[in-house]
C-alpha cells in the first residue's frame, strides 16, 4: 500500500505555480523539470521502491528524491549541500519537492542505502529504451573510450606486490630457522618422547623458488648497477600454512602446563626459552597473515593497492605536473556511448583498457541482448583476446592497431623478419613462409 501512495503522491498532476502571500511567481513553460517528470512518468521504479522499507516512521518519497538528485545533476550540480539550499530556494526544486525541505542526512540515506548501483543501471536501461522508441539511439553501435581518474586516497599508502613478494621470501626463512629451532628444543628437552611430538615439518607456498632468483639475480644486478627485474609473481597462501604454527603453538603451550613454566611479562624478568619460541612463533603467524590479507585484496588482477582505498591501484596519470612518471591511486573509468547518449559506465581497477572491452560489451549484452552491431575504440582497446571475443560474436570492429604507425614505416616494410613481409607458398596442402 506504501508503495502504492508514493507513485500517486508525486505522479499527480503537480502545482504549476507557487503563490506567496506577498507576490506571484511562475516556471517557465519550456522549463526542463517538466521533461524530466514526464519521462520519469513512464519509469518503472519497483527496485528503488524495493529498497525502501514499509516498517517504522514514512519517510519522503523516494521517486520525489531521486527526481531532485537527476533534476540537480542535469544542472551540472553535485554537492548535496548545494542541493538542500535548492530545495528551499530555487522554484523547480521547490515545484518537485512540493514545499518539503529534505536535509543532507536525507539525501544521504538515499544515495548510500536506496539509490544503489543496481537501481541506477536499471533506471538508466530503461532510459535508454525510451530513446530507442524515439529513434535517438540503435544501442547497436558503440563508441568507447576511457580516462583515469585519481581516487581520494593517500599517495604514499602503497603496498606493492614485488614488495610483498620480497619480504614474504625473508618471512619463510625466518619460520624455517624457528620450525629447526623448535625441533632442536624438543630433542634436548626429551619432549618429543615423553610427549610423543613429532618433529615438525616446514610448509611449502607454491611459487616462492622462481621468487627467490628473481631476488638473488637483483642483487649481483645490483652491484653492477642494473636495473631490478620484477617480483610480481602471484602468490597465494592457503590456510593451512598459518595453521602449522598455530599447532605448534598450542604444543608449546600444551608442555608449559605439564612442566609446570609460567609465562612472565614485564620489565626485569627473565622469560624462560619455551615462552620465547612461542612468541616468535605468534609473531611470525601474524605477519603470515597480514601478507595472506594483501594477497587477497589484490587478486590476481593488479600488482598495487592503496591502503587508504583498497580498491583503487597505483597508475601513471596524464597530468604528471612532477615530470617523473609518478605513480598514483587511481580508478579506471570506461564511459559508452552512442549519438551523445551515454550508454554505460564502468569503473575498473586495471591500469590498461584492453582487460576492460570484454567486461563492458557483458554488460551490454545482458542489459539488452545480443543486438550489438559495431564497436568503435583507440588502440588502447587492440588485444588478441578483444578481437577474437569480437569475431566470435559477429561484432564488426574498428579498432586502430597498436603497430599501426609502425607499419607505415620503410624500415618496417623492409624488414624479412615480420611474417607480414613475407612471401607465402603452399606445399602439400600447407601454408608456408619464405
Amino acid at each position: 500500500m506504501l508503495i502504492t501512495n508514493y507513485y500517486n503522491d508525486f505522479f499527480e498532476f503537480g502545482q504549476q505555480k507557487i503563490n506567496f502571500s506577498f507576490f506571484e511567481l511562475s516556471l517557465p513553460d519550456d522549463d526542463p523539470v517538466y521533461t524530466l517528470k514526464k519521462v520519469m512518468e513512464e519509469l518503472d521504479f519497483s527496485g528503488l521502491l524495493s529498497n525502501c522499507s514499509n516498517k517504522g516512521r514514512t519517510g519522503y518519497n523516494p521517486i520525489m528524491m531521486y527526481a531532485v538528485v537527476t533534476y540537480a545533476n542535469m544542472r551540472r550540480i553535485r554537492s548535496v549541500d548545494r542541493i538542500v539550499d535548492l530545495c528551499e530556494r530555487d522554484l523547480a526544486f521547490i515545484w518537485l519537492t512540493r514545499g518539503q525541505k529534505p536535509k543532507r542526512d536525507a539525501f544521504y540515506d538515499f544515495k548510500n542505502r536506496k539509490l544503489t548501483s543496481d537501481v541506477l543501471d536499471d533506471l538508466n536501461y530503461q532510459f535508454m529504451r525510451r530513446l530507442q522508441k524515439e529513434g535517438l539511439v540503435t544501442l547497436k553501435e558503440l563508441f568507447i573510450d576511457g580516462t583515469k581518474i585519481e581516487a581520494n586516497a593517500n599517495r604514499y599508502t602503497f603496498v606493492w606486490r614485488g614488495s610483498i613478494n620480497y619480504h614474504l621470501a625473508g618471512l619463510l626463512e625466518s619460520i624455517d630457522q624457528l620450525f629447526e629451532k623448535y625441533n632442536s628444543f624438543l630433542q634436548e628437552n626429551d619432549y618429543g618422547t615423553k610427549y610423543e611430538l613429532g618433529n615438525a615439518q616446514m610448509f611449502v607456498i607454491e611459487g616462492m623458488d622462481k621468487v627467490r632468483e628473481v631476488i638473488e639475480k637483483n642483487r649481483k644486478r645490483k652491484l653492477v648497477k642494473h636495473k631490478k627485474l620484477s617480483n610480481n609473481r602471484i602468490i597465494e597462501i592457503d590456510n593451512c600454512s598459518p595453521l602449522e604454527i598455530r599447532k605448534l603453538q598450542n604444543k608449546l603451550t600444551m608442555i608449559a602446563d605439564n612442566e609446570g613454566i609460567e609465562f612472565v611479562y614485564g620489565k626485569g624478568k627473565r622469560k624462560p626459552a619455551l615462552q620465547q619460541l612461542h612468541e616468535e612463533l605468534e609473531q611470525c603467524g601474524k605477519r603470515l597473515m597480514e601478507y595472506k590479507e594483501c594477497f587477497e585484496i589484490m587478486g590476481k588482477d593488479r600488482n598495487s593497492y592503496s591502503k587508504t582505498d583498497l580498491e583503487a591501484t597505483f597508475m601513471r596519470m596524464k597530468e604528471d605536473h612532477m615530470l617523473n612518471g609518478q605513480l598514483k591511486p587511481a580508478y579506471n573509468v570506461q564511459i559508452v556511448l552512442e549519438n551523445y547518449f551515454i550508454v554505460h559506465g564502468y569503473v575498473s581497477s586495471d591500469r590498461t583498457d584492453y582487460n576492460t572491452l570484454i567486461p563492458v560489451l557483458e554488460k551490454h549484452k545482458n542489459a539488452f541482448g545480443s543486438i550489438l552491431e559495431e564497436v568503435t575504440a583507440d588502440s588502447g582497446y587492440c588485444s588478441e583476446k578483444n578481437l577474437l571475443y569480437l569475431k566470435r560474436n559477429e561484432i564488426s570492429s574498428y579498432i586502430k592497431l597498436q603497430d599501426h604507425e609502425k607499419r607505415k614505416t620503410r624500415a618496417y616494410s623492409e624488414d624479412i623478419s615480420k611474417y607480414y613481409n613475407m612471401r607465402t607458398g603452399i606445399f602439400e596442402d600447407e601454408q608456408f613462409y619464405i
